[in-house]
């Protein structure tokens, strides 16, 4: 372990200098075993994902490496995604979590499992005989067909196979982290033979080719293998990570261009990830600088208060966020898993405070609230639609993306509490713990009870005076900054988003008192409109509003299981301000402990909201404007209801999750997003299969954002042609009554386009 993150630290801080000619020593992080939380909510929830985790039958994760590797497998593999063509990738997660949460609280049953599973994978590999270790459905099959130069990708079917370099990306990183947090040599083995036939598998392919290939949602793998490099100081493998990036992707991004709107969120951060750490490691500061690019974007004007972007998992338009405050799918917790990690990256390599005022915010109000803090569970969507509310996965029941993800969020808390550069430590964040600096025989233990009281205690043991310097984060929403050593107050100079550096000669027993002051503000979408969140210092608050209509709240193991899919309620009915912001500040009656009273609402940190239907965003009126727009966003509501209850299935074509779903498949497909519209089109066919329950539906809507040309396609309905009803305002109706499975294909002729359909709905009338 030390190896690796010496090797790793050296790197970065070598070419850290050269690239940002600072000054200032460059950041480091610590290793997690060196911090351990203290009582309060992260470590409650660091406790509760360890049982989750411990929850997971290890055999079960593997079955599908078993499979694939034609050996008997010892038990039976999890349900849900890890059976229907996600196969194997909950365990690369499973890997990284099992190795984090080792380092971070020293349970040996988890150290335990972790070396169990890799030895199974290492006898996986060796059955294989070629490097290649997965459990990707048809794996031989599906990587010959690739590896023969047979490639037919989308946003996310690669050749029909659902995000295959998603699925063993995972597996890398977890391999990766087994190595780097717990010293597991027999993971770097596998790790090393498994890129190495990464590598076989796509020599034959072109630029071309392989640009074609990572149009398919690919997660981090160039990050991956600029881990290898790290690792093996080999330059194949930093070659390899530059031909695995995106360029459509990070062409746009160098030239400070943003063509994000409508594309999938999730598949573009890791890449960005990767982009950053090529760019610290080949020394090509334009690498670095399309990732900070990227990141001022999502976090300025895509991101809303809580810190999560995106709804039904693409970015929005910047100037309209309507779409996410109208649905249940709002953003997906796996994307602040990811921006958390880039912000980590760019704080290290900018060595830039700021970067951290984000990642706290996103911490605190989606990270720590995205799982549920008694029962265990990880949320997938958070919905910011008032009065709707959010759904918890199941160990035995739901093996999401963000179930993954969930399983490392709450395992590395640690991970930047503290950092440091050669001989000085930084406190970045106001969380009860210990920090154990034994190379310097440095230990320091915080006491806190923020964000509940403004203020942190910080106690030194030295085995000897030393001087050094102890820097304080001075968060950006922080007022009057004062700090006392050993009870008396220092004269210093603070500002937003800095360090306060405390330099002397430190003796054991010395203690260090922060103290701050919070404030509670209004928040406006980046997008300028009339929704606004109430912040105090960096915790959003929300309230409460129903317990009423939580279907689902529990996932079962169905597909869709993570949408909570229970009735919306209007949002004319939500409440609303009127009148100047400022009375609502100045109206909010304080309870304690960060809750406060306004009218009949009461506002709370929303980490803290479970089990309920809320509202964290409230629209704001002038008097003057409130009847006429409050009446139109009520006849709004009324016709978008109308139009869910006689909706029997639908398909928002282009959209992942939503094609998944309906099983699509399709060949020579594009898609994208137009007009505020995503969409998918053809030169080949695509199908997908709606239900039709109880045979309600009479009619099969398709809607377009081109004009239909019925001469160019052929439409089947479970194989026979389709009846055509009616041709319209860009939407062809088909009949469908009496057929309860619709199994829809769409066929273009002679290999022109087809147009780009939007959305199929089934309807009762």
């Amino acid at each position: 372990m030390k190896i690796f993150l010496r090797k790793y630290k050296i790197v970065y801080y070598l070419l850290g200098l050269l690239i940002t000619s600072s000054a200032t020593a460059q950041m480091q992080l610590f290793d997690l075993k060196e911090i351990r939380l203290k009582d309060g909510p992260f470590k409650n929830a660091q406790d509760v994902d360890l049982k989750y985790i411990l929850e997971l039958n290890p055999d079960r994760l593997l079955a599908p490496y078993l499979i694939a590797s034609g050996l008997p497998v010892k038990a039976e593999r999890y349900g849900n995604w890890e059976s229907i063509g996600l196969d194997g990738h909950i365990a690369g997660h499973y890997l990284s979590a099992l190795a984090m949460m080792y380092a971070s609280a020293g349970n040996q049953e988890v150290k335990n499992r972790l070396d169990y599973m890799i030895s199974e994978l290492a006898i996986c590999q060796e059955k294989n005989g070629n490097g290649y270790v997965g459990g990707i459905p048809q794996g031989k099959v599906f990587w010959d067909r690739i590896h023969n130069g047979d490639i037919d990708g989308s946003n996310f079917g690669l050749n029909n196979t659902w995000v295959p370099l998603y699925n063993i990306h995972k597996l890398f990183a977890g391999l990766i982290d087994a190595y780097r947090y717990t010293d597991n040599e027999k993971a770097k083995s596998i790790v090393i033979k498994l890129g190495d036939w990464f590598i076989e598998l796509i020599r034959p392919l072109s630029d071309e080719q392989i640009q074609n290939i990572l149009k398919t949602e690919h997660g981090g793998i160039n990050e991956s293998f600029a881990d290898l490099y790290i690792i093996t100081k080999d330059k194949k493998y930093l070659e390899t990570a530059e031909k695995v990036s995106h360029l459509a992707i990070l062409n746009p991004l160098e030239k400070k261009e943003d063509k994000l709107t409508g594309l999938h969120a999730n598949t573009q951060i890791p890449k960005v990830i990767g982009f950053e750490k090529i760019g610290v490691l080949s020394g090509d500061k334009k690498w670095s600088d399309a990732a900070e690019f990227f990141w001022e974007n999502v976090t300025q004007k895509r991101s809303v208060a809580f810190g999560g972007n995106s709804f039904a998992e693409h970015f929005n338009p910047t100037e309209d966020f309507s779409g996410m405050l109208k649905s249940n799918q709002g953003p997906e917790t796996c994307n602040s898993y990811n921006m958390e990690r880039l912000g980590k990256a760019l704080f290290l390599d900018k060595n830039d405070v700021s970067y951290l005022d984000f990642y706290e915010r996103t911490l605190y109000n989606h990270i720590l609230s995205s799982q549920h803090p008694q029962k265990g569970g990880f949320v997938y969507f958070t919905p910011i639609r008032p009065n709707h509310y959010r759904v918890y996965s199941q160990p035995e029941t739901s093996m999401w993306c963000c179930v993954g993800s969930g399983l490392e969020n709450h395992s590395k808390y640690g991970e930047l509490i503290y950092s440091h550069s050669d001989n000085n430590v930084f406190v970045n964040l106001f969380i009860p713990s210990t920090l154990d600096w034994k190379e310097k025989d440095i230990y320091i233990e915080q006491s806190t009870k923020f964000p509940f009281e403004n203020n942190t205690n910080l106690v030194l043991k030295l085995k000897k005076s030393k001087t050094f310097s102890v820097n304080i984060r001075c968060p950006k929403w922080a007022e009057n900054f004062e700090i006392s050593i050993n009870g008396k107050i220092q004269k210093i100079e603070t500002k937003p988003s800095s360090y306060v550096m405390l330099k002397r000669k430190w003796k054991s027993g010395d203690q260090i008192s922060v103290k701050f002051k919070t404030s509670t503000h209004l928040e406006s979408l980046p997008d300028g409109s009339n929704w606004s969140a109430f912040v105090n210092g960096p915790i959003v608050l929300a309230a409460k509003t129903s317990n009423k209509d939580l279907d689902g709240l529990f996932a079962d193991d169905s597909r869709m299981g993570h949408v909570a899919s229970g009735k919306y309620y209007p949002l004319d009915q939500a409440y609303a301000m009127i009148g100047e912001k400022a009375d609502y500040i100045a109206k909010l009656k304080e309870l304690g402990d960060l809750h406060f009273r306004l009218d009949s609402l009461e506002l709370e940190p929303f980490f803290e909201i479970h089990d309920s239907r809320y509202q964290m965003y409230f629209q704001n009126y002038t008097k003057e404007q409130y009847k006429q727009k409050h009446d139109l966003l009520k006849q709004q509501e009324i016709e978008a209801m109308a139009l869910e209850a006689k909706t029997i299935d639908k398909i928002n074509c282009g959209e992942q999750q939503s094609e998944v779903d309906h099983g699509y498949k399709g060949e020579k497909s594009d898609s994208g997003y137009d007009d505020t519209k995503s969409w998918r089109s053809t030169r080949s066919y695509i199908s997908y299969q709606l239900l039709n329950k109880n045979k309600s539906g009479k009619f099969l809507d398709i809607s377009c954002i081109d004009e239909f040309n019925t001469d160019k396609i052929t439409i089947l309905i479970n194989e026979k042609p389709a009846e055509i009803i009616s041709l319209e305002n860009k939407t062809i109706r088909l009949n469908i009554d009496k057929v309860e499975i619709v199994n829809i294909k769409i066929r273009s002729h002679d290999g022109s386009n087809s147009p780009r359909f939007h959305q199929f709905r089934i309807l009762k009338d």
